[in-house]
């Protein structure tokens, strides 16, 4: 298996890794709980969902850093702001579990009902870091990303079109969800992200089942020599 084939199934399994945390959603119900500090039960739920959502920061920069030796061939500085991109929105999500995290440690040291409202406060942190991460940063990553493979044809176009199609949408369900215009868990919200979700579901199944189209970025040759 060559280089170019590697890189892309590498990719491929990253962008598919980013679909873990999906259970999470409901993993997160009891620690979002007003009175999750004071109850009593297992953590078990919120510390897989935490260690979920840590393996979706680490692929969210994996796929970036296995995709630049390629993608800097086309246009290094998108190519650096979309591993820049990536970075953060990771980073975002580690906090964000770090938050959550926080909550489990109140109640297990017994913080009693003085800690409710820290609890909710790193509850309301937590949402606002996956506004930041988990919304924001996808729509900007499928612009950089896309304009990328749509410029280098590396994968069909078609993909990428359908990451500027949804990035203006997410962006819009995101900033409206900021202003408190519509709630987080909103129908209208989750099918803003849909497009995004697609694109980035798509492109893991292509790059895993196919891999990059033949193009000169791909060439061995031209990875070679610096000057090409």
């Amino acid at each position: 298996m060559d280089s170019p084939r590697k890189t892309a199934l590498v990719a491929g399994v990253l962008y598919l890794l980013t679909f873990v945390s999906i259970p999470t959603l409901a993993l997160y119900g009891p620690v979002r709980g007003r009175n999750y500090v004071t109850g009593d039960g297992p953590d078990t739920a919120a510390v897989v969902g935490g260690a979920l959502e840590v393996v979706v920061a680490f692929a969210c920069v994996g796929t970036a850093v296995t995709l630049f030796p390629i993608l800097k061939r086309q246009n290094e500085s998108v190519a650096l702001g979309f591993v820049g991109a990536r970075t953060l929105e990771g980073a975002a999500i580690i906090a964000g579990v770090a938050c959550l995290l926080t909550v489990v440690t109140l109640r297990r040291t017994g913080a009693g009902a003085d800690a409710v409202v820290s609890g909710q406060v790193l509850v309301a942190l937590y949402d606002r870091l996956f506004l930041l991460g988990q919304s924001l940063m996808p729509a900007v990553n499928a612009l950089l990303l896309g304009s990328l493979l749509y410029r280098s044809r590396l994968v069909p176009r078609a993909l990428p079109v359908l990451g500027f199609v949804g990035a203006p949408l997410l962006l819009a369900a995101t900033l409206a969800t900021m202003a408190g215009a519509v709630e987080r868990d909103a129908p209208v919200v989750a099918l803003a992200a849909l497009p995004i979700a697609l694109w980035e579901l798509s492109l893991g199944i292509w790059l895993i089942a196919k891999g990059f189209r033949p193009s000169p970025l791909t060439s061995t040759d031209r990875a070679a020599d610096p000057a090409a």
